[in-house]
């Protein structure tokens, strides 16, 4: 009995010491973000659009639920299983008890790994047996996959997997509809609506490519793939409601047209720039007044490219939105704290919101470059490339991106000094690779931060800081696009693989630098308060 109980004192004391180290590791995390009102002129807007807002907001906290389902369906067990109070709020930053920002570590105990599935898949499920089964959408966009009484794999459509929320959302979007005096938000709210409960949603993605003049846009439905780690297959239902900033808009119309010229000027060879990227897509700037479900988890995004369906973007283009009050609160916040403390003093004066505006918008508007099927066969980049697909495309919009800015300024397009550019992009370079290698935009800058280091274009100084080579930045550019563009044209999926097992990790240098960034408590990204009476509408 002694021996008995002796163990379990033991086996006790264990369980808190694990306790009060996951605690404690939350603790320290929980500053990584900093927290950031979300809020617009709302006097700029007109007494109809006032009254419109609200219903899409309301709309997107469904997409909110939705997501978390999608990605940790336990939510409520977990929380009321949860007694400590800075974890249960760190696990609502999370949508689940994995650390997005440090390699989807878990911090609650008794929690194992992220599945790369999410709640997408049973949790018994492998890849070979999806693969090996009669399914008819296995990589189906918008369905959740199941097993029947009998243990057999099968697919149900979001329309009925969701059914109760998708009509309460599609409700919202059509209410908002009708009293909206805006014809092309109303008619894009309509089929909106309808797509959720047919999930078609093919003629709504037409309608919202035509909303050109609308003060009011909202993002809202299953979009992005990155949380389906296990095929880069199904979307995750996610949503920014938006307030159009016409002023900074119209200053962006003229560069959709260069497109086809910046196309043709790619540094590779002619079998990697054949196509003709389209016009008449639409740059334009925004305050988003509301993130909800994906987009409001982990790294925050500053600016959106959509829609993603290859074939809407060979024939319309893409819409490119930046979100102009969160991309702000990041320079302020995040990026001019970095560059303080880690690029080279004599390089300091080049950091501009300026030019973070134009490499981040750049880098939308270069989704829209290179090439979207492979020269093989393969069929389109992304069918080819499956899971390794997202993080190099972000890859080849951050590298493209900068290769318009050297272009435009060299036309004479664009304003500024290059040096700006470069040193503001390097410090960009710094901000992102923190995500970690769990997130496809991290992924994306370890890779170019390896890439131009072995190149040269920049050098660690004896003080532990970042010099920019202005001369050999250029050429590491040019040299990255290249190596980029030719694996996703070749559809290689193994290739891809290996550069990322080889290039897209953190070496030990950058990360004695980086973990001086969290000593100094400066935030990896942000979090919001935000909301209809943040924005006085309650």
């Amino acid at each position: 009995l002694i021996f008995i109980s002796s163990c379990s004192n033991n086996s006790d004391k264990q369980i808190s010491k694990q306790n009060d180290s996951l605690m404690a590791y939350v603790a320290e995390r929980l500053p990584v973000y900093a927290k950031v009102r979300l809020s617009t002129d709302i006097e700029k807007l007109s007494e109809n659009e006032r009254k419109v807002l609200p219903y899409l907001i309301r709309a997107a906290e469904i997409m909110d639920k939705l997501f978390w389902m999608q990605a940790y369906p336990q939510r409520d067990s977990l929380l009321s299983a949860v007694e400590d109070e800075k974890t249960r709020e760190f696990i609502k930053i999370n949508y689940g008890p994995w650390d997005r920002l440090n390699d989807n570590k878990p911090f609650v105990k008794g929690i194992g790994d992220k599945p790369l599935g999410s709640g997408f898949y049973p949790s018994n499920m492998t890849r070979e047996e999806l693969e090996k089964s009669d399914v008819s959408d296995k990589k189906g966009l918008y369905s959740m996959i199941r097993r029947n009484e009998s243990g057999k794999l099968i697919s149900i459509p979001y329309s009925i997997f969701f059914k109760d929320e998708l009509k309460k959302a599609a409700d919202l979007l059509l209410q908002a509809a009708q009293i909206s005096e805006e014809e092309q938000l109303k008619k894009y709210l309509t089929l909106r609506a309808e797509a959720f409960l047919t999930d078609n949603y093919t003629p709504s993605d037409f309608a919202w490519m035509d909303m050109a003049n609308s003060g009011l846009d909202i993002i809202i439905g299953p979009i992005e793939n990155y949380e389906d780690g296990l095929f880069n297959a199904r979307a995750a239902f996610e949503s920014y409601v938006l307030v159009k900033d016409k002023e900074w808009s119209k200053r962006l119309e003229k560069y959709v047209a260069m497109l086809p010229e910046l196309q043709r000027g790619l540094p590779v060879d002619a079998a990697y720039k054949k196509e003709s990227p389209g016009t008449s897509s639409q740059l334009a700037a925004f305050d988003v007044v509301y993130y909800a479900g994906d987009g409001n988890s982990g790294g925050k995004t500053i600016a959106v490219n959509l829609p993603n369906d290859e074939m809407i973007q060979q024939k319309k283009g893409t819409r490119r939105s930046q979100l102009k009050n969160a991309m702000r609160a990041k320079f302020d916040k995040i990026m001019l704290p970095i560059a303080s403390e880690l690029i080279d003093e004599s390089q300091q004066s080049h950091l501009s919101f300026d030019a973070f505006f134009a490499n981040v918008m750049f880098h939308e508007v270069a989704h829209g470059l290179g090439i979207k099927s492979t020269i093989n066969g393969k069929g389109f980049v992304r069918e080819a490339l499956q899971e390794q697909y997202s993080w190099l495309e972000e890859g080849k919009a951050d590298i493209l991106g900068l290769y318009m800015v050297s272009s435009l300024l060299k036309k004479g397009e664009l304003e500024g000094d290059i040096k700006d550019y470069y040193t503001t992009f390097m410090a960009g370079i710094l901000r992102s690779v923190r995500f970690g290698a769990g997130e496809a935009h991290g992924k994306a800058n370890m890779l170019c931060f390896n890439f131009f280091n072995n190149k040269g274009a920049f050098e660690r100084t004896a003080e532990g800081r970042y010099k920019v080579n202005f001369e050999k930045f250029e050429q590491a550019m040019n040299d990255l696009s290249r190596e980029i563009l030719m694996l996703q044209g070749n559809g290689d999926k193994a290739a891809v693989e290996k550069v990322q097992k080889e290039m897209a990790f953190i070496h030990n240098d950058l990360q004695s630098d980086l973990d001086r960034l969290s000593k100094k408590g400066i935030p990896v990204d942000i979090i919001f308060e935000q909301g209809l009476s943040v924005l006085g509408l309650k």
